[in-house]
Order: C-alpha cells, then structure tokens, then sequence
C-alpha cells in the first residue's frame, strides 16, 4: 500500500497545489500517493490559480488538472503525513483532530527545512509579484528534504 502524503492551505489554490506537484515530482508513484486540500472551502473543485500553475509549468510540473478539495476528518485515516503551509492552517487541522495519533500526522512543511522555527509559507495570493516563485522555491526545498526522507526509509 502507498504512503499517503496530504498537503494543506488555505484555499487549496495556491501553496497546497504546488506542493502536491513538486513531492509528487520527486517521489515513486508506485510507492507514494500526493494529495492537497484546503481549510476553507471557497474554492472546491476549482483549478490551482493561474500563477500556481504558470510559476510549475516554468519547471516543468503540470498541476493544471488538480482540483480544490476542503480538509474534512476522514483525512487523518486516509494519510500519513499531513503537511500544512502555515500555523492557522496547523491550528485549524489540528481542531479536527481526535487523538495524539492523528495530531502526530500534522507537520509544519518548513519545519523540514527550518527544524523548530515554526515558519510559515507566505500566502502569495494578495502578494508581491515575485510571490509564487518565492513560494516555489520555499516548497521544492522542503519537498526535497520530504522526499529524501520517505525515500530512506
């Protein structure tokens, strides 16, 4: 049975998508399994947005087919791992949450690559222009160390 990986924002179309993308990217398909949702459920079943998608095309990653979904309970069976983008999506995951176990599932992704900093991924969407490409880097770093991980294990 695959690793199960959930990556988790806000709206699930920008920061969540992109991070689907780029572990998915970097890991086996036959062994892992990416997925992304957001807390909110303004955008369900809409695309990643355009700068999302335009920010993985320029390295070469389609994630044009995703869809928005909203977190829901049911996730912390379904996955492993749940990596969110920020501490008010943590805090709004981890309301959900009914046990130690599935608390232990919920990650802050850039604590992979900053242990215990507790840092957030900055919601590019009312940001500055260079704010997806800033955001793709952040991820495609973590996801490396993600990846690296998973893959050793």
């Amino acid at each position: 049975m695959p690793t199960k990986i959930l990556m988790v924002c806000l709206g699930n179309i920008c920061r969540s998508p992109l991070a689907e993308g780029i572990l998915a990217s970097k890991l086996p398909a036959n062994a892992f399994t990416v997925d992304s949702a957001g807390t909110g459920s303004w955008h369900v079943d809409q695309s990643p947005d355009k700068r999302s998608i335009a920010v993985a095309k320029k390295y070469n990653l389609d994630i044009s087919t995703q869809k928005g979904r909203q977190f829901k309970k049911a996730d912390f069976t379904t996955f492993d791992y749940i990596y969110v983008m920020d501490k008010s999506n943590y805090n709004d995951v981890l309301a959900l949450a009914e046990n130690p176990e599935q608390r232990k599932k919920v990650r802050l992704i850039l604590n992979e690559l900053h242990p215990e900093q507790n840092l957030d991924v900055p919601d590019p969407y009312f940001g500055i222009e260079n704010g997806f490409e800033n955001v793709y880097t952040m991820l495609d770093e973590a996801c490396e160390i993600i990846a690296e991980k998973l893959t050793s294990k």
